[in-house]
């Protein structure tokens, strides 16, 4: 039983990869699912797309690895974060769509209750920010709009979980209504320091705290499969939302390490041990990873839009068919033209957090195209990413220039990898396996299952691929964040009063 069976659902799409004893990767299946935009700044998904996509590609994988399901030793589950499934508890069925982690729809909510003087209260219990980014106002949301819900669940009739969670009680066949501290840590309703759900918030947003799931470690034991699905019960032993899972696939398990994932978003967060660190920039402290009920925590920086500017190049303003067509692209475009694009198309994550403003252009010429058009969105990412690493280093280090791993799509762009060390001015890691999230998973899963080494033995197989060192100077360095920095001031500057 020496393979692990990793699920990846993300936010675009839903993956499976069956890794072996040695972490090689023996297939994997990948399905992309529709986005619904039901208004400005509303994101959603079709909650039997995240099912059936994850089912589907899980099937898939197995077909075509040729591999007895008796040789899968566990499953370990990843997930987009923080977007909200509720469900009914008798019939499974979801009462509204997936309100995602990109949807803006309660910042009035969110903003009457600092007005209300409630966010110092909230981050002190949960480290995070009052923002609609988090699961806890859209599932206030949901009750308070959806006919009936708000009875339902004080009757106890519906169930709330992040998708692991839900994926988790779909395998099962509701045998399991479970979360790991990793994802609990990111709906704004749990208690990072005590380990618990909240009561204060709960109460504070009207949600019923039987709803909630039961919240374990990272590395235990989920439920089993049902044996209809693949053949026969597969225990479910490893689970982390995305971002944690990428850490504990980029081997992050000691204070000051740090890692940068470039998806749909970009994700930087830093291990900072065995006790929180609460941020004076606006950053969040979250769980990294939790084992035998001791949390090791991090401080993170968010980014909405990495991997997704690329996407609105193609699906939005049609000039590219592939996100492979970037590099070349902005290897051609003209260097004398300084097109600086803001991609707050859903507002700006960190240091920033503001959910009202939209996404800009500056700099256009007669001249620009859609080289530079590419350019700009490439060096959006890395402008992002240096503000999100000032931001740590103000809170947590002493300053000095990090090595930061890098995994994702993105990271497989030279170019694009190429500037961010530029623009950091510090060297950039990316390792041999970039499938360092569902790898991060499996490695969960099957360090459970005795598959795996521990943490020591882990670390020692992570491998470099290719190392960037800064090649800018650092006049050129200064001079073009410098010019981020004010078309950030004059992004924000369309929405202040």
């Amino acid at each position: 039983m020496g393979h692990i069976l990793a699920i990846d659902q993300g936010t675009t799409s839903s993956r499976a990869i069956l890794f072996d004893e040695t972490f090689g990767i023996v297939a994997k299946a990948q399905e992309e699912f529709t986005q619904h935009y039901p208004a400005s700044g509303w994101v959603e998904h079709d909650v039997s797309d995240l099912w059936s996509t994850t089912a589907g590609t899980c099937r898939e994988v197995i077909e075509r690895a040729s591999v007895p399901v008796s040789d899968i030793a566990a499953i370990g589950i990843t997930n987009q974060r923080e977007t909200v499934v509720v469900w009914e508890k008798a019939t499974g069925r979801p009462i509204h769509k997936a309100i995602v982690w990109q949807d803006r729809r309660t910042f009035e909510m969110t903003d009457r209750l600092k007005a209300e003087g409630h966010e110092p209260m909230v981050t002190e219990r949960t480290g995070l920010l009052l923002d609609p980014y988090f699961s806890a106002t859209k599932l206030a949301w949901i009750l308070d709009n959806v006919d009936g819900a708000r009875q339902k669940a004080e009757a106890g009739e519906l169930l709330f979980g992040t998708v692991d969670c839900y994926l988790i009680w779909k395998l099962t066949g509701g045998a399991s209504h479970v979360t790991d501290a990793t994802n609990a840590c990111r709906t704004m309703l749990y208690d990072i320091r005590k380990g618990r759900w909240s009561t204060t918030i709960c109460d504070l947003l009207g949600i019923p705290e039987s709803m909630l799931p039961e919240v374990r470690d990272s590395a235990t034991e989920f439920g089993v499969t049902r044996s209809d699905l693949f053949g026969r019960e597969i225990p479910i032993l490893g689970v982390a939302g995305d971002q944690q899972a990428a850490t504990v696939g980029q081997a992050c398990f000691k204070p000051g390490m740090l890692k940068s994932t470039y998806g749909t978003g970009c994700f930087a967060l830093l291990n900072t041990g065995e006790e929180p660190v609460f941020s004076q920039n606006r950053l969040l402290t979250t769980i990294a990873y939790q084992f035998d009920g001791k949390p090791t925590y991090a401080l993170e920086g968010s980014i909405f839009i990495a991997g997704a500017v690329v996407q609105w190049l193609r699906d939005g303003l049609k000039i590219i068919r592939d996100a492979k067509e970037t590099q070349p692209m902005a290897e051609r475009s003209d260097t004398s033209q300084d097109v600086i694009l803001v991609p707050a198309f859903t507002g700006l994550g960190a240091p920033y957090w503001n959910a009202e403003c939209r996404g800009a252009i500056f700099g256009l010429t007669r001249n620009s195209g859609p080289e530079e058009f590419a350019r700009a969105a490439l060096e959006s990412v890395g402008y992002q990413t240096r503000d999100l690493l000032e931001a740590m280093q103000a809170d947590w280090s002493k300053g000095e220039a990090q090595t930061l791993r890098v995994d994702g799509g993105m990271s497989a762009s030279d170019w694009a990898m190429q500037f961010l060390s530029d623009i950091i001015g510090a060297p950039v890691d990316r390792p041999e396996v970039l499938e360092t999230t569902a790898l991060g998973a499996a490695w969960l899963a099957g360090m459970k299952a005795g598959v795996y080494p521990d943490q020591d033995g882990f670390a020692e197989c992570w491998a470099l691929d290719k190392r960037f060192e800064p090649r800018m100077d650092e006049d050129t360095r200064q001079a073009k964040y410098d010019g981020w920095r004010r078309a950030i001031r004059a992004t924000l500057a369309t929405v202040e009063s």
